[in-house]
């Protein structure tokens, strides 16, 4: 059986951990008088995105509360997006847990100004159990997730509809704050103004850089089928992945990861969630290995979701193909970062960067 490949993970970061120790003990001090910073981490895992810090917070009164703390990566850096707004991600946060009982991390402090830390953060607390991981993926074996029954994956698949159940129960003039603004007024219907966002991110991506036949290709194919009714707007996560809740057992404890928290119809979270996973499981099996085919298979991942909101989930095809378009600008973005560090070599063709370029044409050609 072929080994799973070991390509090199790009890096993650440029801060200096001493000076970025420092910088939190220094804040911590302030809000909180007495306390101090131990066990200062960043895990080897870390997205290439916020950054993730974890520590633990050491109180006055002798108590100790582990701690993370989610930094916006610095812009100056090549980061994989252009803005990162961290009080509205604070903000998601915050709804969620006051109008739902979709299990979020208890939220312990923000910083807006950049000065103290280099950036501007926020700090919650840090949820004990386990995160189906990434690198490698699950999918390739050797992990909890993978080694489960198919009863406890079917568990963990509800458990998981459920929270985006309870996310798309929040009062969408609630969470206003979260829509996409940009040169095309609030008069276009909200998955209209998620698409244009994701077309600006697009050309800010291949700025300076050679554009993607591929990715334009997508997006036009996207006009074509475009739906005639595009449902409800909800509270959109944005990142719904099965790596990004915390679970204890099979139960999630913990939703992370709100960077890309918007509004907009619910199968844009449905989709992300099928997608993510069909993106791992094709790595999977290029590698010779078996994954696992059967874990949130679309239709009864649909027909689950229906059963859980009284929604049926619509034009998936288009969202399908909307979240791997979208995913796929990421990866042209981490791969032009790779490039800009010198750890990979530009390829002829920039449709190369994109690790899902097979399933992206199939999709574009609606096969």
């Amino acid at each position: 059986m072929p080994a799973a490949p070991q390509a090199p993970r790009p890096r993650t970061t440029t801060r200096d951990p001493a000076e970025l120790r420092r910088r939190l003990a220094a804040w911590v001090a302030d809000w909180l008088p007495g306390a101090t910073v131990g066990g200062l981490t960043v895990p080897p895992t870390n997205g290439m995105s916020s950054e993730t810090v974890l520590f633990d917070l050491d109180r006055p009164d002798r108590t100790t509360q582990p701690c993370v703390l989610r930094l916006a990566a610095d812009t100056n850096a090549y980061a994989v997006f252009p803005h990162y707004d961290m009080e509205r991600q604070y903000r998601a946060i915050q709804l969620v847990a006051e109008r739902t009982k979709v299990p979020v991390p208890r939220l312990l402090r923000l910083e807006t100004d950049p000065k103290p830390l280099g950036a501007a953060g926020f700090v919650m607390e840090r949820l004990e159990g386990r995160v189906p991981p990434d690198v490698m993926p699950y999918t390739y074996g050797g992990n909890w997730l993978f080694d489960a029954s198919p009863a406890e994956r079917a568990h963990l698949e509800q458990a998981t509809l459920e929270v985006l159940a309870g996310l798309h129960t929040v009062p969408a003039e609630e969470a206003a704050f979260l829509a996409p603004t940009g040169p095309h007024g609030s008069f276009r219907s909200p998955l209209r103004r998620h698409v244009d966002a994701q077309r600006d991110y697009y050309a800010w991506v291949v700025d300076g850089r050679p554009r993607s036949p591929l990715i334009e290709r997508a997006f036009a194919r996207l006009e074509q089928i475009w739906p005639q009714d595009e449902g409800p707007t909800v509270l959109s996560w944005g990142d719904a992945r099965v790596g990004n809740i915390v679970y204890q057992g099979f139960d999630p404890v913990g939703v992370l990861d709100w960077e890309m928290a918007s509004l907009g119809p619910r199968e844009l979270d449905l989709a992300w969630l099928i997608f993510l996973h069909r993106f791992f499981q094709d790595l999977t099996e290029s590698s010779g290995l078996p994954g696992m085919p059967d874990f949130l298979e679309p239709g009864r991942i649909c027909a689950r979701y229906a059963e859980l909101t009284g929604h049926t989930p619509r034009d998936m095809e288009f969202h399908l193909l909307y979240a791997a378009l979208r995913h796929a600008v990421v990866m042209l973005r981490i791969g032009y970062r790779q490039l800009h560090f010198g750890e990979a070599e530009a390829p002829a063709d920039p449709d190369r960067l994109i690790m899902h370029r097979a399933r992206l044409e199939q999709m574009v050609e609606g096969s």
